[in-house]
């Protein structure tokens, strides 16, 4: 008896593969700070905007202001951060509000966390179906052709 060969992957599969892990580098990317962020688990202190910078789209503007953060106990203090999620209408220049500091380089977040995890989580959960697809899940067989 002979060893039984293993078929040599597609170029497809290869390529599926490779995909996937690209999916896995780009959702595991900074996951400690996307955890914190959507838990709020950080330093807490006060953000005060001081510039709204928006970007117009095709039917709709994207804006976000960058400030100072200012922790709780007075001592931290970062300059030129962007709150997370604040637009146009949440915020105002010179009036602070509560915001952690999870340790994003140019980014604090609101007291509620943010929802970042979910696109990393669907990005994590697309790799691993792409890999379940490719190497988990048993390939239906052909039915036999009837002879006559």
């Amino acid at each position: 008896m002979t060893p039984a060969r293993r078929a040599r992957p597609s170029a497809f599969s290869v390529v599926l593969t490779l995909f996937a892990g690209l999916l896995v580098y780009l959702g595991a990317q900074d996951a400690g700070t996307v955890l914190r962020a959507a838990f709020a688990e950080g330093e807490a202190g006060r953000f005060v905007p001081v510039e709204l910078s928006c970007v117009e789209h095709p039917g709709h503007e994207s804006c976000v202001w960058t400030g100072d953060f200012r922790a709780s106990d007075g001592m931290v203090l970062r300059r030129g951060v962007e709150l997370y999620g604040s637009d146009r209408a949440t915020q105002q220049a010179g009036r602070s509000v509560p915001a952690v500091d999870v340790g994003a380089p140019a980014r604090v977040y609101s007291p509620g966390g943010s929802g970042e995890w979910m696109f990393r989580a669907l990005l994590l959960g697309a790799a691993a179906a792409v890999l379940w697809f490719l190497y988990v899940r048993r390939p239906r067989r052909a039915p036999a052709a009837s002879r006559s």
